[in-house]
């Protein structure tokens, strides 16, 4: 199992096609906000939701991987690359304690290419 602090400090990538979003780790997600064309006056979209069926995120571990499909989205790269918005992810380690403050981080979610993604752990994903 690949902890996501290592492998965001080893530069690891991710992919994205359309509305699905391939991690090269594992972890515990809490809760995935969505910002469209940032400014004062824009709010991210929350996503808590993760639920089979109706919810607005599916989770699917691989071996070596996480994918994240937005249910409601369309071509994410389209809609949130080239700096038009963002994708942050609250997560901790696998298997850490959630509960615990210290284990909790921020992951921005960087579109950097046609389909490939670069990651960067933030303080504080209100000043971004």
């Amino acid at each position: 199992m690949k902890g996501f602090v290592q492998s965001i400090h080893d530069g690891e990538k991710g992919m994205i096609f359309r509305n699905s979003v391939y991690l090269p780790f594992h972890l515990e997600l809490l809760s995935v906000w969505i910002g469209k064309e940032m400014s004062l006056l824009a709010v991210p979209d929350l996503l808590t939701d993760f639920s089979e069926g109706n919810g607005h995120l599916a989770v699917r571990e691989g071996e070596q991987y996480t994918n994240l499909v937005f249910k409601k989205g369309g071509d994410l790269r389209k809609e949130l690359g080239r700096s038009k918005g963002h994708i942050i992810l609250q997560a901790a380690e696998k298997g850490a304690n959630i509960f615990d403050e210290e284990n909790r981080h921020y992951i921005k979610v960087c579109f950097s290419n046609r389909h490939t993604l670069d990651f960067e752990l933030v303080e504080d994903p209100f000043y971004l």
